[in-house]
């Protein structure tokens, strides 16, 4: 799955933590899609004040932007090395609207050859930004890598979109090789299943409860053929509606009062009403 994160165009965002960094894969990603490769070191000296090279006119994005302007109709491929440090240094809309620009791929009038493709990769360590700036570069991006991990052994969820699509959710595992090669696994490490000790003692939980959880065969139908006091059976009601000849009979007895309306044609008569 990872092999084809560059099959396709559009803004590749790769999110990265403190526990999980994302710049080997970068690297890896890098050292699989490029066939020559042009650097720029924006970081140390974006704008040229130590006279030591050539001045970029518009600071890192229009680097950006002359990228993606070549003659050259192949392919492009434009690796951020960060989008973080592009957030803090810039407007989170200035840097949205330059990237839904290159993945739109315009071009201006000058162009004599539009690119095709462009593929971005992003790296952001989403631990230094809000939920505003991450949410909107995520929405600007057609794939998705969070990486996390267990024991050890990285993880990547992959979350592709695509146009008139549902969105699709995949995992994989790796590691990254020395010379920045992705070694690919199917699965989860051995190592993150638990496995119990073959000396550890098995302790029961239900060992020293008050009460009992499992119940006998003579248990089960002894509670079965219990009545609960609740429960109108048909014996309470024969012997509700058929009181036996010892049974003692309820008579209530009422003696109107003063003050008692017992008008039977205006029985709310004494409501005003």
């Amino acid at each position: 799955m990872l092999e084809s994160l560059l099959a396709v165009g559009g803004l590749l965002l790769l999110r990265d933590s403190v526990q999980w960094e994302g710049r080997s894969l970068l690297k890896a990603l890098i050292k699989k899609s490029v066939l020559w490769l042009v650097y720029h070191d924006l970081y140390r000296d974006p704008l040229n004040w130590s006279k030591t090279g050539e001045a970029f006119p518009g600071g890192p994005l229009g680097v950006l932007r002359a990228m993606c302007r070549k003659t050259d109709p192949r392919p492009v491929t434009v690796a951020l090395d960060s989008l973080s440090w592009l957030l803090l240094h810039l407007p989170c809309t200035t840097l949205c609207q330059t990237l839904h620009a290159v993945n739109r791929q315009d071009s201006s009038p000058g162009d004599s050859f539009p690119v095709e493709q462009v593929r971005v990769l992003g790296l952001l360590h989403e631990e230094l930004h809000g939920p505003g700036p991450v949410g909107a570069l995520s929405s600007l991006a057609q794939t998705e890598v969070t990486l996390s991990g267990t024991a050890g052994q990285a993880s990547a969820h992959i979350l592709y979109r695509r146009p008139q699509q549902h969105p699709t959710h995949k995992t994989q595992w790796f590691s990254i090789l020395p010379d920045f090669s992705l070694d690919l696994q199917g699965g989860p490490p051995l190592a993150s299943q638990p496995h119990p000790h073959p000396h550890t003692l098995q302790v029961d939980p239900t060992t020293h409860l008050t009460f009992n959880l499992h119940l006998s065969k003579k248990e089960k139908e002894a509670k079965d053929s219990l009545t609960l006091p609740f429960q109108f059976s048909s014996e309470k009601q024969q012997a509700l509606l058929c009181p036996g000849l010892g049974q003692a009979t309820s008579y209530i007895f009422y003696e109107p009062d003063v003050y008692d309306d017992l008008d039977q044609e205006d029985p709310d008569d004494d409501l005003d009403i």
